[in-house]
């Protein structure tokens, strides 16, 4: 099945990717290419390829904040991320080419917001959700850029034309992005059309880590809350560190806690690359030897140190090999593929949003919005916590967290642990860290880095410094 859907994703993106998403259109001008539901489909389903790329959204993006978190390390080319003192002219490059590839991404959608409601043999209601799907990624690849970026230039239908844009300031990127993310919600499906495509469940989702970042807690909890109350999710349940591969494995088409993910397949240039594990003579995780640019240490590392042997999750997203770091080194096997047939053609999926998330934005949420913890936020958090022992989430265990036993600071303390556990390697845990105002802190408790100021955001890279005439270098990022 996954296969089948890849093809049909590739055939589409073949389409979609030719002169027509010039910006300039040549051969085909888009007033004819935007009139049926096919072709409008291929033209949203372009969106995601420059997002899935080496350097999109769940590759090279990852790699990078995960060498920032505090459980873990980078090495090799990537070392610099994790010595904090702003990036190298590697590093700077790799963050360069995630930004391109995100306003590629954002052309793309800005294409199909512009022109496809003028379809011609498109209805109002079937050209809505195909706009919507495209606002929601707009608002995801923006959501990603104004937390590592700050304010960036705001390239939509209105202006895409446009090569000289100023940086928009930090609310105004958050207000377009509230604005995408709202349209998404009241036009995307109530079910997704094929796995790897948004609903309005994965809009509210969205919108939930958006006020939780924004510190508006009644709508981040709200928002959450209508997820749950859906019912159209639940937490895969396990028993073993190995049942995590029904979540994370390979062969895995979709779950019952997929919210969005980002789709992969076994072939060239369509399959996952990971940099956090290898193939060795004891271990056969990954098909072409892997990369493992990323590892952590069981016991300098504080976070893994007293993380419980009990927590399943431990087992299966850690393990032991000596890369020439020491005989403690460990390095990350979430995404396991021992047949990848090369080094970007791992079949596992990307997981953006899980129900995970959405309970754990529930539970801070939740928390906040009332000074402090009550039953419905524990109860969120400790469904979680029971599935990562192994207990039924639904069910009060043996494992459960006791309300008593936290105030409004320490309950928050317990999420912000739970979700470093529950979400590493998923390319979250550093801009939760930045979220809470904590990044600093927590780098210098668990490394004793002083973190730079200037390693705060990413530079805006030179391919939009130096074409770009409505910047100046008064407007790069702190320290470059």
């Amino acid at each position: 099945m996954k296969k089948i859907f890849l093809y049909l994703l590739t055939a589409a993106l073949l389409v979609s990717c030719s002169d027509v998403l010039d910006e300039h259109p040549k051969s085909l001008s888009a007033e004819v290419f935007y009139n049926t539901v096919d072709e409008a489909t291929a033209a949203v389903n372009a969106i995601y390829g420059p997002m899935r790329t080496d350097g999109g959204l769940s590759t090279n993006y990852p790699a990078q904040l995960e060498g920032l978190a505090d459980y873990g390390n980078s090495r090799g080319s990537q070392t610099p991320v994790s010595l904090y003192q702003g990036l190298d002219n590697t590093n700077i490059t790799r963050v360069g080419a995630i930004w391109d590839n995100f306003y590629q991404s954002i052309r793309n959608a800005n294409i199909v917001i512009k022109n496809v409601p003028n379809g011609k043999e498109i209805t109002a209601a079937q050209a809505a959700p195909i706009v919507g799907e495209a606002k929601y990624l707009r608002a995801l690849i923006y959501f990603a850029m104004v937390r590592n970026w700050n304010g960036v230039p705001l390239r939509t239908e209105e202006n895409m034309l446009e090569a000289n844009l100023p940086r928009a300031s930090v609310d105004d990127v958050y207000a377009l992005i509230l604005k995408d993310a709202l349209e998404a919600e009241s036009t995307l499906p109530d079910v997704a059309s094929q796995p790897g495509k948004p609903t309005k469940w994965a809009a509210k989702t969205l919108l939930s880590e958006v006020y939780l970042t924004r510190g508006d807690w009644t709508n981040a909890r709200d928002k959450a809350a209508e997820v749950i109350a859906s019912g159209k999710y639940s937490l895969v349940a396990v028993s073993t560190s190995e049942d995590f591969q029904k979540i994370y494995g390979p062969e895995v088409v979709t779950t019952s806690e997929e919210v969005f993910y980002f789709k992969y397949s076994r072939q060239q240039g369509f399959g996952l690359v990971n940099y956090a594990h290898r193939a060795t003579d004891k271990y056969k995780y990954y098909g072409p030897g892997g990369v493992y640019a990323q590892y952590t240490d069981s016991v300098s590392n504080s976070v893994i140190k007293n993380w419980s042997k009990n927590d399943l999750r431990k087992a299966h997203i850690l393990y032991n090999v000596d890369i020439g770091l020491g005989p403690n080194s460990c390095l990350f096997r979430k995404y396991r593929d021992p047949i990848a047939t090369s080094l970007g053609g791992a079949g596992n999926d990307f997981p953006w949003y899980r129900y995970a998330d959405v309970l754990l934005f529930h539970a801070e949420a939740e928390s906040r919005a009332n000074g402090g913890p009550d039953a419905v936020a524990l109860e969120s958090l400790n469904k979680v916590h029971r599935r990562a022992y192994g207990y039924d989430a639904n069910t009060v265990s043996p494992v459960d967290l006791v309300l008593a036993d936290y105030d409004a600071t320490t309950f928050i303390d317990k999420v912000v642990e739970e979700r470093g556990y529950e979400t590493m390697y998923e390319g979250k845990r550093w801009l939760d860290l930045k979220r809470l105002g904590i990044a600093k802190q927590r780098i210098k408790e668990v490394k004793g880095i002083d973190v730079a100021e200037k390693h705060m955001s990413w530079p805006i890279p030179n391919s939009e410094m130096l074409y770009n005439k409505a910047l100046t270098p008064a407007d790069q990022n702190t320290g470059y």
